[in-house]
C-alpha cells in the first residue's frame, strides 16, 4: 500500500494549473458605480433639505408652491360657502338702454380681472420645501389701479428673493370681506424671516370700504398704486372690455352723456377710475401720504428697473431687481423678463397684456384730456409728483 501512494500518481501530485481555481472578485467599476450613485443620492438629500434655510437668500431662486391654493381662492371667490353665487350691493336698474351697456360691459372686465393670465407656479424645490415657513397676513398691497401696469409690477416683484405673493387677485378687502381675516391669511403664501407678504388687486383703489378695512387690519400696512395716464387707461379699460364683448357701443358713445353738448360720462368705470385725486382723498383719511408709493405706468415701460428701484425702497428691500433682470420686447412694446421666477428661461406677461388700442376720435380724446386735467393736477399736489400727463 505504501508502494501504490509512492509510485502511483495521487492528487497531491496533480499540477497546479489543473486544480480547481476561485470565482473571480466582481469588477471593481460596478463597485465604483454603485457607491458614486449613493453619494449623489445622499448629496441630493442634503442640498434640498438646505435649500429651505438657504434658497431665500438666493437671487435666482425663490420659494413657490402657491399656486394651486391661489387658482383654488380664485375660484372660490365666484360662489358663496353653500355654492350659490355671491350676494351682491342693491343696483337701481338702469336708466337707458346705453345705461344697461355700460353695466354689462363693466362686469365682463371685472370677470377678467377675476381670472389673471398669470397664476402661481411651483417648481420641484419649491414644492419640496412647500411647508417651510408660516403663513402671515400682508406688510404690502397693491391697491390700484386697474389697467395701471399692476401685474407687471407684481411679476416684477416677484424676482426678489425676499417677496412672496399670492398670484391671483383675492379680491378680499372689496368681495370677499364678510370671510373673515383667517380665510384670507390662508391666501398668503408661506414666508420664512425676512420675506415680505404681497398681494394685488386693483379694484382696492376705487372701493369706498376698503382703506378702513385694511387699516383696521394693520395701520402699518405699505399701499402701491400703479397710476397712468388717465386717458389712454379708460382706452385700455374698453380695449379689454372689447375684446370680450365684440358687440358693445364704441368708445366714444359710452365716453358722454350727451355729445352735442360735450357732457362726461363718469359715471362709466372707464371713465371713473382715472379721476385718481378723488379717491386718494378716501385713502388719506385712514393713512398718511408717505405710507404710499405712487408708480408711474408709462416709466414701468420706459424705465422698469427704475421704477423697481424706488418699489423696493419704499418696502425696505436689498435693490437686487435691476437692468439685467429685463429686455424690451419690441411685438408686445414693453419690458419681460429674462428669467421669470423659480425658472430659467424669459418671461412675458400673457396675451390679455399689450392689446392694440382701437382708433379714438381725436376730439374725444381731446375732451377727455380737457376733463382730467384739472384732477391731475390735484393729484400731483396731493402726492407731489408730476406725471407729466398734460
Amino acid at each position: 500500500m505504501g508502494q501504490r501512494l509512492s509510485g502511483g500518481g495521487s492528487c497531491l501530485d496533480v499540477p497546479g494549473r489543473l486544480l480547481p481555481q476561485p470565482p473571480p472578485p466582481p469588477p471593481p467599476v460596478r463597485r465604483k458605480l454603485a457607491l458614486l450613485f449613493a453619494m449623489l443620492c445622499v448629496w441630493l438629500y442634503m442640498f434640498l433639505y438646505s435649500c429651505a434655510g438657504s434658497c431665500a437668500a438666493a437671487p435666482g431662486l425663490l420659494l413657490l408652491g402657491s399656486g394651486s391654493r391661489a387658482a383654488h381662492a380664485s375660484a372660490a371667490l365666484a360662489t358663496s360657502p353653500d355654492g350659490a353665487s355671491p350676494r351682491l350691493p342693491f343696483q337701481a336698474a338702469p336708466a337707458t338702454p346705453l345705461a344697461a351697456v355700460k353695466e354689462t360691459a363693466d362686469g365682463a372686465a371685472s370677470q377678467e380681472e377675476q381670472s389673471p393670465e398669470a397664476p402661481d407656479s411651483s417648481s420641484p424645490i419649491s414644492s419640496f420645501i412647500s411647508g417651510s415657513g408660516s403663513k402671515q397676513l400682508p406688510q404690502a398691497i397693491i391697491i390700484g389701479v386697474k389697467k395701471g401696469g399692476t401685474r407687471a409690477l407684481l411679476e416684477f416683484l416677484r424676482v426678489h428673493p425676499d417677496v412672496r405673493a399670492v398670484g391671483a387677485e383675492p379680491h378680499f378687502f372689496d368681495r370677499s370681506y364678510d370671510k373673515g381675516l383667517a380665510w384670507y391669511r390662508d391666501l398668503m403664501p408661506r414666508t420664512l424671516e425676512g420675506q415680505i407678504t404681497m398681494e394685488k388687486t386693483p379694484s382696492y383703489f376705487v372701493t369706498r370700504e376698503a382703506p378702513a378695512r385694511i387699516s383696521a387690519m394693520s395701520k402699518d400696512t405699505k399701499l402701491i398704486v400703479v397710476v397712468r395716464d388717465p386717458v389712454t387707461r379708460a382706452i385700455s379699460d374698453y380695449t379689454q372690455t372689447l375684446s370680450k364683448r365684440p358687440d358693445i357701443p364704441t368708445f366714444e358713445s359710452l365716453t358722454f352723456k350727451n355729445r352735442t353738448t360735450g357732457l362726461i360720462d363718469t359715471s362709466w368705470s372707464a371713465i371713473q377710475i382715472g379721476i385718481y385725486a378723488k379717491h386718494l382723498e378716501h385713502w388719506l383719511r385712514h393713512f398718511p401720504i408717505g405710507q404710499m408709493l405712487f408708480v408711474s405706468g408709462e416709466r414701468l415701460i420706459s424705465d422698469p428697473a427704475g421704477e423697481l428701484g424706488r418699489v423696493q425702497d419704499f418696502l425696505g428691500l436689498k435693490r437686487i431687481i435691476t437692468d439685467k433682470h429685463f429686455y424690451f420686447n419690441k411685438t408686445k412694446g414693453f419690458p419681460c423678463l429674462k428669467k421669470a421666477e423659480g425658472s430659467s428661461k424669459p418671461h412675458c406677461l400673457g396675451k390679455t397684456k399689450g392689446r392694440t388700442h382701437p382708433e379714438i376720435d381725436r376730439e374725444v380724446v381731446q375732451r377727455l384730456r380737457d376733463f382730467y386735467r384739472p384732477f391731475n393736477l390735484k393729484f400731483y399736489q396731493m402726492t407731489g409728483h408730476d406725471f407729466g400727463w398734460d
